[in-house]
């Protein structure tokens, strides 16, 4: 039996471009062709850009409209540490849904240091609401990283998502999801979340339980860090002992950020995967 050492640099692992070949390429390498599907697609008649769901100046999302009839609404939520980045870097990542029918909803949400965890989640929860009524279908949602724990959270017991909008979620995808926040205490960027131990177990989908009937499918790169590959797994294992039916997928040869191309290939297993509920 090998006994793994106990992790002595958090910030380490839990570190993505410094564990990646021209890991600095990201997030650069998305502004591109997200911009070119949104030029694209607006000039379709197919985009809404812009929409609000909150007061806030960060409430807002951006809803794409497949060609053919809409079947059901993809739900798309970012990452970045809860910390960076915004809606206008994934908008390419809508071609996989869309070709199934799928309307797709990319929000992005009031940053940290200026919200905290716990806030972002009520506003991922009142943009799932917005973009739910003005969509009707199956609702998938989707999320990477951070955006991974925030899709998971939305089919806690206790989310933020009325019952009206809970029961139509038919799937959840986490992209290399943090599912337990706790070790985030360890790591400088918790100044920045103001993260303190009682928001870090109250946030985290791995110490709370599942709505009845909640489908998720927890997906990582195989070279991914370690932390990673163990959030992942965390989730799927302990869902599936209180009853969700789950999926853990290590996919190879795929790091942090390019796990995330292949929601822009509608033939890609992990899109067949998202959008089954079509099926």
């Amino acid at each position: 039996m090998t006994m793994l050492q106990a992790i002595s640099d958090w910030d380490a692992v839990y570190a993505n471009s410094a564990n990646i070949p021209n890991g600095d390429s990201w997030p650069g390498r998305w502004i591109e062709p997200a911009r070119a599907f949104r030029e694209s697609i607006s000039a379709s008649g197919r985009a809404r850009l812009g929409v609000s769901y909150g007061s806030g100046p960060r409430n807002r999302m951006d809803v794409f409209l497949p060609e053919a009839e809409v079947r059901g609404l993809m739900i798309f939520v970012h990452g970045g540490y809860w910390m960076a980045l915004d809606r206008s870097y994934w908008s390419h990542l809508a071609s996989g849904a869309l070709a199934h029918g799928y309307a797709v909803a990319i929000p992005e949400y009031t940053l940290c240091p200026e919200n905290r965890i716990s806030q972002i989640t009520g506003e991922i929860g009142a943009a799932i609401s917005a973009a739910a009524e003005m969509i009707s279908g199956p609702v998938v949602l989707a999320g990477h990283s951070a955006g991974g724990h925030l899709v998971s959270r939305m089919v806690c017991e206790n989310s933020p998502l009325p019952a009206r909008d809970r029961d139509r979620i038919a799937h959840v995808l986490s992209i290399s999801g943090l599912h337990d926040l706790r070790p985030m205490l360890r790591t400088s960027r918790s100044k920045t979340l103001r993260l303190d131990s009682a928001e870090a177990a109250a946030e985290s989908p791995a110490l709370l339980t599942p709505i009845p009937g909640t489908r998720i499918s927890c997906w990582v790169g195989a070279s991914e860090t370690s932390e990673f590959k163990r959030q992942n797994a965390l989730l799927a294992n302990i869902w599936r002992g209180l009853g969700a039916a789950t999926a853990c997928i290590e996919e190879p040869d795929r790091h942090h950020f390019n796990i995330i191309d292949a929601l822009a290939n509608p033939e890609h297993p992990m899109v067949l995967e998202l959008v089954s509920a079509l099926r």
